[in-house]
């Protein structure tokens, strides 16, 4: 992973996005700390739905989330006639 400055970035974009594109990922630096990553966009979107959880899985687990969950309120006309009640 390389590491490039705020002000580099500023500088030498058109290098930035060319090695970006070849795949390397980029730490920026702003006054010696690093403060983002920079890195190939097809990568990103890959990694981020590696992450994911299948949707029935994840609905499924919603589900038994809120099964555990005792609502605060009866019905919607409860939930109204509390948040109007706090005006």
């Amino acid at each position: 992973m390389g590491i490039i400055t705020a002000k580099q970035l500023k500088i030498k974009t058109g290098e930035v996005i060319r090695r970006v594109k070849s795949g390397e990922h980029l730490t920026i630096t702003y006054r010696g700390k690093p403060v983002g990553i920079i890195l190939p966009s097809e990568e990103r979107k890959k990694d981020e739905t590696e992450k994911l959880r299948p949707y029935d899985e994840a609905w499924k687990g919603i589900e038994e989330s809120l099964a555990k969950i005792e609502p605060a309120f009866k019905g919607w006309q409860e939930a109204t006639a509390w948040v109007r009640s706090r005006h």
